[in-house]
């Protein structure tokens, strides 16, 4: 805390005890309200004139001898509070005595305007709602540092009013992709968070302990294995919407802690899949913020119109790269000339992360690239048409991946034995490769319904619709090295 700051805590400390020895509450167990300050400012019209009892932030102070001003703010709404000496009496030196900025408070009085056309409250009574021990930066010139910003989301979202909105938008979003699903008839369920054997994608997880029984768990890096045994049960059409773990990067696109919707449809294939993204996301921008065209760091983004499909190994063969001609040791010069490790070379692999590599950040507008090595996942059914490839596609808007999808491998022999190449890369020292879940495999056996499913990324959603380029600008608390430490972009 620096000097500043310490006084001002001091001097706000002898406050509060001054307010208890005037035998006022500074932390009051409740407030009886009328209306929100959003409700005042939404029906002023019909309220002028009327008394009216709300509450919020006190945001600024402004006093002219025997009048005085306040703004409160309460949900990113603001309201005047209009101050005379001749209404208030000692009430009015008492006021400017107890109330700084930071204060919440609760006022008590007529909707006015005043001669400058301010709509206002002329207060009538007041209560201090809760004491702020600490002086809040100028509002005016907002919260700028960015490593106080996430360390304190509160005061970000506090002074920064168009943040305060991103999170508004974020939860939007999160009701309006319930509100099309279940309108549809999908079931949303709770799948274990703690697992005793991760899987459903390839990435490091992170690991507890269960005391209670004396075995290491993880926090799951995906929902789908789960969400699988739901359609083995019987139920046609499921989602999920939920945190997931990774033990991965922190940067612009990731974060540990991030939040993941899956759906899965029995009798559907990744075709429909992709109809069923495009339109989601469609619906979802148009419910939550009017429109379907964005701009961020310069670059347009349209997601109206039906979205290009393309091949993936197509893609590669414009780029010089024939997938069925390369040989494998031109691959691996391509994986150094690209500065990609591969701790176990995997041709498939290989191919699809110098696709990667080469082409996820020229897709501004959305793309669909579909039909991926079988390699790339052992949990996709194989491709109908192509024995080498899989049925799956991956979703790109503005550079990230927002997307990715399936028709679902439901024969559970094929299932097994992908799961033990996945035990073969993992013994020569990939720690990505998924490991095998034998309750899974059982459930296979019991037999699952062809299906298809999608996995989307709710924060990068979230970065597209409020137009962020950073995916920790969505995130309410991302993760943050100590203070100090640059290891974290």
């Amino acid at each position: 805390m620096k000097m500043e700051q310490r006084r001002d805590f001091l001097d706000r400390l002898k406050k509060l005890d001054e307010l208890k020895k005037m035998n006022i509450n500074p932390y009051p167990h409740s407030f009886q309200y009328d209306y929100f300050i959003s409700e005042i400012v939404k029906n002023q019209e019909n309220l002028m004139g009327k008394y009216v009892r709300t509450g919020g932030r006190v945001m600024s102070l402004r006093f002219h001898g025997k009048v005085g001003f306040a703004d409160l703010y309460l949900d990113n709404n603001k309201i005047q509070l209009f101050l005379r000496y001749d209404v208030l009496n000692e009430k009015y030196n008492e006021f400017k005595k107890i109330v700084d900025k930071g204060d919440f408070l609760g006022v008590y009085g007529k909707v006015v305007r005043t001669e400058k056309g301010e709509l206002s409250i002329l207060v009538e009574e007041f209560t201090l709602l809760a004491k702020s021990l600490y002086e809040l930066p100028h509002q005016w010139f907002g919260l700028e540092d960015v490593e106080t910003r996430y360390r304190q989301r509160y005061l970000d979202m506090i002074l920064n009013p168009e943040v305060f909105e991103i999170f508004r938008t974020r939860s939007k979003i999160i009701m309006e992709i319930r509100k099309y699903l279940d309108e549809r008839g999908y079931l949303e369920f709770e799948t274990p968070i703690l697992q005793p054997v991760y899987g459903g994608a390839n990435a490091k997880p992170f690991i507890t302990h269960v005391n209670a029984i004396e075995k290491d768990y993880y926090l799951r890096i995906s929902d789908e294995l789960y969400l699988k045994r739901l359609l083995v049960a019987g139920y046609p059409k499921v989602y999920e919407i939920g945190k997931d773990f990774r033990n991965e990067d922190i940067d612009s696109k990731h974060n540990p802690e991030f939040t993941m919707m899956e759906i899965y449809e029995a009798f559907k294939d990744y075709k429909d899949m992709m109809k069923l993204t495009e339109d989601l996301i469609k619906n979802v921008s148009e419910k939550v913020v009017g429109r379907l065209k964005f701009k961020i760091d310069g670059k347009d983004i349209d997601l109206s119109g039906e979205w290009k499909k393309v091949r993936m190994y197509d893609l590669l063969i414009e780029d010089g790269i024939d997938p069925y001609k390369i040989s494998d040791d031109e691959i691996k010069s391509l994986l150094k000339k690209y500065n990609i490790p591969m701790p176990v070379y995997s041709r498939g692999i290989a191919l699809t992360k110098i696709f990667e590599s080469i082409h996820e950040e020229s897709f501004i507008n959305p793309v669909f690239v579909i039909d991926y090595p079988k390699e790339s996942t052992p949990l996709c059914k194989p491709h109908r048409n192509y024995p080498d490839l899989v049925e799956r596609f991956e979703l790109f808007i503005n550079g990230i991946e927002i997307a990715n999808g399936y028709s679902e491998l439901n024969d559970p022999l094929l299932q097994e034995e992908f799961f033990k190449q996945e035990t073969e890369r993992r013994v020569l020292g990939d720690e990505e490769a998924q490991q095998i879940d034998w309750d899974f495999i059982e459930a296979l056996r019991t037999g699952m319904p062809p299906a298809g499913g999608v996995g989307i990324g709710i924060d990068r959603i979230t970065m597209l619709m409020t137009e962020r380029s950073s995916i920790k600008e969505v995130i309410y608390y991302p993760i943050q090295a100590p203070k100090n430490d640059k290891r974290v972009k």
